[in-house]
């Protein structure tokens, strides 16, 4: 009977370590491989399908449920269908080493530490590789979980967008208003045109809100809205411009 006893419980502890080791290689093995295997699969899908609808739009419309006067504007252009002037002001206004990192701007990243130590407000240091990374395939959150999958999405979209896709969905997809998503939604709500006759003061002015467009207004701009608009003006000229800005493409970039 001990020895039956004995066997049973044996069974019973080898069941349970089997359990134990399926559910470890489940949660550390087959579920980052899977996660893996989607995240890449979407990556590829949005190289070349537009993406419609991002996660912070959804909470956005949930945020205003209630508020008749709320509306979600958007309306996908393709890149050669955007000012250059916008290319280049939000390149100026938001990463203007944007053609020289492979999506972590390191630089800026060290200048964010030196500040935080030296008890400075934070700087802020994310790219726009890394916005358009989070704006698409991610939840607004501060979570290092959050961090973490931004990093993976950051590093995915470089290698396999590139930076002309990388900008042409950053345009298509970032908040720049109440309600108002991308260039094209930008240039209709707020100046009455399209993205591709955007002047570079108007494009200098969208890129200007970008850090907080909720709060700050294009077309209605405010002592620190123009100041800063009149700063990424100047600094247009000053950083790297894409090879793939066409000629063809270009406006007349004189300041208005």
């Amino acid at each position: 009977m001990k020895n039956k006893r004995g066997r049973k419980q044996g069974v019973k502890q080898k069941s349970f370590k089997n359990r134990v080791l399926k559910l470890i290689k489940i949660l550390f093995l087959y579920v980052p491989l899977l996660f893996i295997a989607t995240s890449v699969f979407w990556i590829l899908i949005h190289k070349w399908v537009p993406v419609w609808y991002t996660p912070l739009m959804a909470i956005r419309s949930f945020e205003n449920i209630g508020d008749d006067s709320f509306n979600t504007h958007k309306k996908w252009m393709p890149l050669e269908k955007i000012s250059p002037n916008m290319v280049m002001a939000v390149i100026a206004s938001e990463d203007n080493r944007f053609m020289d990192h492979k999506g972590f701007d390191l630089i800026e990243i060290n200048n964010a530490l030196d500040a935080k130590k030296k008890g400075k407000r934070l700087r802020g240091a994310s790219t726009i590789s890394q916005q358009t990374a989070k704006n698409v395939f991610l939840v607004p959150s501060r979570s290092w979980v959050r961090k973490g999958m931004e990093a993976w999405f950051t590093v995915g979209i470089e290698y396999i967008w590139g930076k002309r896709r990388i900008m042409e969905v950053y345009l298509n997809v970032a908040e720049m208003g109440k309600g108002i998503y991308g260039a094209e939604a930008a240039a209709e709500r707020l100046f009455g045109k399209t993205a591709q006759n955007l002047t570079q003061r108007e494009c200098a002015l969208i890129a200007a809100t970008l850090p907080n467009p909720l709060r700050r207004r294009a077309d209605r701009p405010g002592p620190y809205v123009s100041s800063r608009a009149s700063d990424i003006q100047d600094l247009m000229y000053k950083v790297a411009r894409p090879e793939w800005l066409n000629e063809k493409t270009k406006t007349k970039q004189t300041k208005r």
